[in-house]
Formats: C-alpha cells, sequence, structure tokens
C-alpha cells in the first residue's frame, strides 16, 4: 500500500477513536447548559493563568533538553529548540508519539545535528518523564488511596483489566517472546553487509542516551524535570479556581485529576481526545462533582491546553525558516 494512503489511514483512524471517545463521554450533555456555563460562570483569567504555566513549562522543556544536548558537542540555540518543541506538540496532536520524531528533526535540520544523537536524548527525556508520572501515581495512590479505590469501584472495566494484565500468564509470555525474539534478531543484524552502517546508527543513538551521564548541569537538569511536572499539574489546578463547582477542591483532588488524565493521554488518539475528559470527569466523581459539571471543567481544560499548543505549533512552524533564512 501507498505509504501516503496508509499514513492518511492511520490518522483518519486515530481521529474517528478519538471523536468516538468524545462523543461518548458527551452524548448527554445538555448543550444549552454548557452554553450558559461557558458564558457565564467561568472565571477566564484563570485559564489565560493556566495557559502561562503551561507556556513556562515548554520553556522549561526546552532548556532541559538543551542541557541534554550540550554534551554532544553541540549548543543549539534555545529558539530554534523551542520552536522545535512546539512543532512537536503539534504533530502529536496530527499523530500520537509522532511529536518526538518530528521536533528532533527540525532541531536536526536546523542546527545541523545528528538526527539519532537527538533521538537517543529523547528516550532519555521519556524515561524520565515516565519515572516522574510514577512517583506522582504512588503519591495519590498513597494519599487518597479511598478515592483510587472509589475510581476502580466506579470503572469496573478498568479495574478488571489491570488485573487481567498483572496476572495473566500471556503477559509473561508475551515478555519472554519479545526478548527472545530481539536476541535472535539482534544476531542477524549484526551479520548483514550494513553491519557498518547499523553500528553507526546505534553509536549515534547510544551517545544521546549517554548525554545524561556527562551532563554537567545535573542539579539544573533535576530541577527542569521536577519544574515540568509541577507547571503541568498546576496547569490543571489552578482552572479548578475558575469555577464554583470546583473553587473548593483541595490540592490533592487536583493532582489526582491530573495523574489520570495524564493516563488518558497515553491513549492512542490524537492530543488524548475523549480518554482525557473522560479519566478527568471519572476522578472529580469520586470527589463529588457531579458527572455533567466534570464534563464542562474537562472541556475547558482541555480545549484551552490543546489551541495552545495547535497555536503555537503553527506559529513555530511559520516562523522556523524565516529565522534560520542564512543557514538552510
Amino acid at each position: 500500500m501507498n505509504p501516503k494512503i496508509l499514513k492518511t489511514l492511520k490518522f483518519l483512524a486515530f481521529l474517528a477513536l478519538g471523536i468516538l471517545l468524545f462523543w461518548l463521554v458527551y452524548k448527554d450533555q445538555d448543550v444549552d447548559r454548557l452554553k450558559s456555563i461557558l458564558k457565564n460562570d467561568v472565571n477566564y483569567w484563570w485559564v489565560l493563568l493556566s495557559l502561562f504555566l503551561g507556556l513556562l513549562s515548554h520553556i522549561s522543556r526546552t532548556m532541559r533538553w538543551n542541557l541534554m544536548i550540550e554534551p554532544l558537542g553541540k549548543k543549539p540555540h534555545t529558539l530554534n529548540t523551542f520552536l522545535a518543541v512546539m512543532v512537536g506538540y503539534l504533530m502529536n496532536l496530527v499523530f500520537p508519539r509522532m511529536g518526538e520524531i518530528s521536533r528532533c528533526g527540525v532541531l536536526a535540520r536546523y542546527e545541523k545535528m545528528s538526527f539519532t544523537q537527538l533521538i537517543g536524548t529523547v528516550v532519555v527525556e521519556r524515561i524520565i518523564d515516565v519515572i516522574m508520572l510514577l512517583l506522582l501515581t504512588l503519591l495519590v495512590v498513597v494519599g487518597q488511596f479511598g478515592q483510587v479505590i472509589q475510581f476502580l469501584d466506579n470503572n469496573p472495566e478498568v479495574n478488571k483489566q489491570l488485573n487481567q494484565l498483572t496476572h495473566s500468564p500471556w503477559s509473561v509470555a508475551v515478555v519472554g517472546l519479545v526478548i527472545v525474539l530481539m536476541a535472535f534478531f539482534w544476531k542477524r543484524m549484526m551479520r548483514t553487509a550494513a553491519l557498518g552502517k547499523i553500528r553507526n546508527v546505534l553509536k549515534n543513538f547510544a551517545a544521546g542516551l549517554k548525554s545524561l551521564l556527562h551532563m554537567k548541569q545535573k542539579w539544573e537538569f533535576i530541577f527542569h524535570s521536577v519544574f515540568i511536572w509541577l507547571m503541568y499539574y498546576l496547569m490543571l489546578y489552578v482552572i479548578f479556581l475558575a469555577f464554583d463547582f470546583t473553587s473548593h477542591l483541595p490540592a490533592i483532588a487536583g493532582l489526582t485529576a491530573f495523574v489520570l488524565g495524564s493516563y488518558g493521554m497515553v491513549a492512542p488518539v490524537q492530543g488524548g481526545i475523549g480518554a482525557w475528559h473522560f479519566m478527568v470527569v471519572q476522578a472529580l466523581l469520586v470527589y463529588g462533582i457531579d458527572k455533567s459539571d466534570g464534563m464542562v471543567f474537562a472541556l475547558v481544560a482541555h480545549t484551552s491546553m490543546t489551541a495552545m499548543m495547535i497555536l503555537l505549533g503553527l506559529i513555530s512552524l511559520l516562523i522556523l525558516p524565516f529565522i534560520n533564512r542564512t543557514e538552510v
């Protein structure tokens, strides 16, 4: 099949899944009530503050990525790195997980860097992000154990899938099979005529992974890693203050909604549409927030975040060629 047609079909499939999930969440929503709340009952100053905090997180991610790149012997322009990050966010809204590849491609082009080395640094980034999310998950489970149990009780299908995943012998078998296949193909690959090229790619990739070990500003890296996720959390929590029905909730409730929403973002749909809304609505339910109110909250929070990423991503695409016109 033509690669372009295949990409188009994948895009349409992911988009259709996201729209279906979104429709399932909002199909019973009272449209007139929704319009009334959006017009009269939202303090949009808090929404603007949320977007500002989100922008700070993107700037911090830019600075952290530059710290990881410096041990590779390169020092890219901060503006180019920031614009590449924003293009990556935009691409994630087109194809899930495409953003990491896109931002590496952008920076490799405009800063004349190795694409595979940049991919290595992004892999390290993602590992750090997963660790941060797991730490926050542990904090929520320990601090809000009752609410987590209630969430699982309200969503038995999630509870069932978790039990199946952790207790099924198939999970162990699949992991074992993957390891065996990787070992087999690795040996086959090492015997091919393209061994030199493969080694070069792996060497560049490993260099990106090792960049963290040779980083001089390790404490600065740790600061940005914490700051990024703090801003992510506050970006959602301040929107609690934009509504009368959520403004009384404690900070830990915002953390619970944030963590569950983050897992919704893992779903293979553009921008977590539908899945993120569902997880946040369900999180708010355990704190006594009516489902219809929770859906309004999720709609405002997700739409504002997504709109900012689209706007900044498009601006970044437009200005990148102009600010680098003398170098490409």
